[in-house]
C-alpha cells in the first residue's frame, strides 16, 4: 500500500507539473524572445533532464562502492537510451493518435534544420563519450572538457537559430490566467513551482521503484539503466504528449532531442572525469541501441526531408530488443 501511493502520487505530481511547466516555459520563451528551438532543445529539455540527472551526480559524488558507481553509470547511459527509443516511440504514436484539423497527421509539423541539428550533435557527442571507455585514464578527463564545450557551443548555436516564439499564439498562464501579458516574475515562479514538482514527484516515483526492485531483488545497475529512467524520462515524455496535442511537434520532439544531447554530454563528462568509466556489455549494448535509434529518425529527415510519426513510433522496437537482452545478460 506505501509503495502503490510513492508510484501514484509520484506519477500524479509529475503529471500536473509538466503541464504547468510547458505552459510557463512558452511564455518565459517569449518574453525573452528566444527561438521556438531554444524554448524547447534548451530551457524545456535541460529543465526537465533534472530528475533523472540528479541520480547519477549523487551516486557518484555522494555515494560510496561499487555499486554506486554502478547506479551512477547506469543512470548515464539509461536516459540517452530511454530518450532516443521509448520517449521517441512514444511521442510517435501520440502523434499517429492527434489529428490536425480532424486529420491524420502524415508527417511531423516541425522545424527539420532544429531535428537535424539536435540529433546530428547527439550522435557526435555520445559517440565520443562511449569511445572514451576505450581510451587510457590519461585521456579520459580531456575528453569530459571537450564534451562540456561541446554542449556549451550547441546551446550558443540554438540560442541565435529560428523564429521567436512571439510570433505563436499561447494559452494564459496558468498562475495569472486573466492577464494578457503576466509578468516575468509570475512566469519563473510558475516555471520554478513546476520543475520543484516535477523533481519531488520523480523522486517519489523512483523511490516506489526502488522498493519494487528490491523486493524483486534487481542488481544496481539494471535498477539505473532500466527502471529508474523509466520514471525520470517521464516528465519529456509527458511535456512532448502536451505539445503533440497542441500541434506544436517542433516544441515536442526538441524537448527530447535537446535532452538526448544534455544527456550524452553535460552528464557522461561528469562519469567520465569521477569514474573508471568501464563499460559493462549491456551498458555498450544501450549505447549501441540509442545511436541506432536516432541514426534511423536522422537519416529519414536527411533523405525524405521529412519525419513520420511511424517512423518514431519504430523507435520503440530498440528498447523491446533491449530488454530481451537485458533478460538474457541477467
Amino acid at each position: 500500500m506505501f509503495i502503490t501511493l510513492y508510484l501514484v502520487g509520484g506519477l500524479a505530481l509529475i503529471l500536473f507539473s509538466a503541464e504547468l511547466f510547458t505552459n510557463g516555459i512558452e511564455w518565459l520563451g517569449k518574453k525573452l524572445k528566444l527561438s521556438e528551438g531554444a524554448v524547447g532543445s534548451v530551457l524545456a529539455a535541460v529543465g526537465t533532464a533534472l530528475p533523472e540527472s540528479m541520480i547519477p551526480v549523487m551516486a557518484i559524488l555522494f555515494g560510496t562502492g561499487e555499486a554506486s558507481h554502478e547506479i551512477g553509470i547506469g543512470a548515464i547511459l539509461g536516459a540517452p537510451f530511454m530518450l532516443a527509443t521509448l520517449a521517441l516511440s512514444i511521442t510517435g504514436i501520440a502523434a499517429l493518435i492527434c489529428k490536425v484539423n480532424g486529420e491524420k497527421r502524415e508527417c511531423m509539423l516541425i522545424d527539420q534544420s532544429i531535428m537535424r541539428r539536435d540529433l546530428g550533435f547527439f550522435m557526435l557527442v555520445y559517440s565520443i563519450a562511449i569511445l572514451a571507455a576505450f581510451l587510457p585514464q590519461d585521456f579520459k578527463s580531456p575528453v569530459a572538457v571537450l564534451l562540456v564545450l561541446a554542449y556549451f557551443f550547441y546551446v550558443a548555436r540554438t540560442l541565435k537559430a529560428g523564429s521567436t516564439l512571439c510570433e505563436t499564439e499561447l494559452k494564459p498562464l496558468h498562475f495569472a490566467r486573466k492577464q494578457q501579458e503576466p509578468s516575468t516574475r509570475v512566469i519563473v515562479l510558475q516555471v520554478l513551482t513546476a520543475l520543484g514538482g516535477i523533481i519531488v514527484g520523480a523522486h517519489l516515483f523512483v523511490q516506489g521503484i526502488t522498493h519494487v526492485a528490491e523486493i524483486l531483488h534487481i542488481s544496481p545497475f539494471v535498477l539505473a539503466i532500466f527502471i529508474a529512467p523509466i520514471a525520470t524520462e517521464l516528465p519529456e515524455k509527458f511535456n512532448s504528449l502536451i505539445w503533440v496535442r497542441q500541434c506544436k511537434d517542433t516544441l515536442a520532439l526538441g524537448n527530447i532531442t535537446g535532452a538526448m544531447v544534455f544527456q550524452s554530454s553535460m552528464i557522461p563528462a561528469l562519469g567520465i572525469a569521477l569514474t573508471p568509466w568501464e563499460l559493462s556489455g549491456l551498458a555498450l549494448i544501450s549505447a549501441l541501441l540509442a545511436l541506432v535509434g536516432a541514426s534511423v529518425v536522422y537519416l529519414t529527415l536527411r533523405i525524405k526531408k521529412a519525419i513520420r510519426p511511424a517512423t518514431l513510433a519504430f523507435n520503440g522496437v530498440f528498447y523491446i530488443i533491449f530488454i530481451v537482452a537485458a533478460v538474457v545478460l541477467h
